[in-house]
């Protein structure tokens, strides 16, 4: 009970201050079950792309972390081919205070900023680091065929 509480508490929250650039929508009036969307930021490769993600909390939130997989295919070095992201706040870092708003900023925030530090892809790190304007043109290219 407890749970269901919380997450209507922070969906309101959302509703009523919307994340500038992400989508929620509870899936078939399942709270614990989120349709969410990121949209990709105008100074990265994955400008103009819309990138589908499922939140799922568990039934023992906030005490356990929801858990991410993107439904649209991205590449990224922090989102592997499963649609896993790797954020620390969802696995070691995750505490009951951290509210769901926060995790949607710092997944927004990874989706839009790729980093070849703490990769999920290390195949896609490298070519971050070795041959960015490579990793740029697979990126747009990735985005304006799964994401457009």
């Amino acid at each position: 009970m407890t749970a269901i509480r919380r997450i209507q508490k922070e969906l309101r929250d959302i509703k009523e201050k919307p994340i500038d650039g992400i989508l929620v929508e509870p899936e078939n009036d399942n709270l614990f079950v989120w349709n969410c969307a990121v949209k990709g930021a105008s100074d990265t490769p994955y400008k103009g792309g819309t990138f589908r993600f499922k939140l799922e909390l568990p039934s023992n939130f906030p005490f356990k972390a929801p858990t991410v997989v993107f439904q649209t295919k991205i590449y990224h070095p922090g989102i592997n081919e499963e649609g896993h992201i790797c954020v620390p706040i969802l696995r070691d870092e995750w505490k009951p205070s951290v509210t769901l708003s926060t995790v949607l900023v710092v997944i927004q925030e990874k989706v839009n900023n790729p980093s070849a530090d703490d990769p999920f892809e290390p195949d896609i790190a490298a070519l971050l680091k070795t041959d960015k304007a490579k990793f740029l043109a697979t990126a747009k290219e990735y985005t304006k065929k799964y994401a457009a």
